[in-house]
């Protein structure tokens, strides 16, 4: 069994302009930061945000914590600012742990990605992320997604954006998110098929608590590994609703005790607790207590 990624159940976006919330998220009990030097950063603000990032990264005030870039996207003119290379140059030398790439629409945005990487002498380590934030990138998710299979691949997580997905796809906001189900669900069938992790989008009410729990619950169940936060007061309930239960603790260890068995080796199927259990939920098992 391959060594699981980290826990990615709660993925904060801090402004990286702002010291004061940079230094708030180092202090939260988050699994990771997005540092986002786009959407959150005005235009005549974004060397300083850059400054800001690479500050953050160089003083170790996340350790233990995933640090990821939000950069800018591709420049879509020719005359246009390339704001995307001025960040890499800024941030690749500090060392996060990934860059979050937006706008993604093609697998030859992915291609684009990798090789700004490449470009910028970014260290092998370095992963690369994907904001899922537009209707062709929906489109085209199967193949975005298989980009993993490279064998020079960083590609190591997709980030839903359903904000500007429920915007480009001239929706009605809803709780239910009824049309972004199809969006959604094959974003994390893709991400499955192809051995990435996937977070769910942001929720925006950030005093509607329960709306908050509701939509964890709802991305859970559609298989997501985590949300993606705008406030620090949705950590706690990210971190509990995407932790396995103490029930799936249990049930979790009892099937992998079962399975350990002398008696037991080599068999596909036995009996666990009165039900018919297969290899198959062995592995599941093992995989969860891997995560808690």
């Amino acid at each position: 069994m391959s060594v699981p990624s980290p826990r990615r159940r709660s993925v904060l976006y801090v402004p990286a302009i702002n010291e004061r919330a940079l230094a708030k998220a180092a202090t939260l009990p988050v699994d990771a930061v997005i540092l986002d030097l786009e959407d959150a950063v005005a235009p005549e603000a974004k060397a300083e945000g850059r400054s800001r990032a690479r500050a953050a990264l160089e003083s170790g005030i996340f350790a233990g914590k995933e640090v990821v870039i939000r950069v800018n996207g591709f420049p879509e003119s020719g005359d246009a600012p390339d704001l995307l290379a001025d960040d890499l140059a800024e941030i690749v030398q500090a060392g996060p742990q990934a860059i979050l790439f937006p706008k993604i629409r093609t697998p030859a945005d992915v291609e684009r990605a990798q090789s700004a990487l490449d470009h910028h002498f970014a260290d092998e380590s370095i992963r690369v992320w994907l904001m899922i934030e537009t209707p062709m990138a929906v489109l085209r998710i199967a193949d975005i997604a298989a980009m993993a299979e490279a064998e020079d691949t960083r590609l190591a997580c997709l980030v839903m954006g359903t904000n500007d997905l429920v915007k480009d796809m001239r929706l009605p906001s809803t709780p239910s998110r009824l049309a972004l189900l199809h969006a959604l669900s094959a974003s994390v069938l893709a991400a499955r098929a192809y051995g990435l992790d996937i977070l769910d989008g942001v929720y925006g009410a950030i005093t509607d608590s329960a709306g908050f729990e509701a939509e964890c619950l709802q991305g859970k169940g559609l298989g997501f590994d985590g949300k993606t936060l705008i406030h620090p007061g949705q950590v706690e309930a990210a971190n509990r609703l995407f932790s396995p239960s103490e029930a799936d603790l249990a049930e979790a260890m009892a099937i992998i005790a079962a399975f350990e068995l002398p008696e037991n080796a080599g068999k596909g199927v036995i009996t666990v607790a009165g039900r018919m259990t297969e290899r198959l939920h062995y592995e599941i098992a093992k995989r969860l207590v891997l995560r808690r």
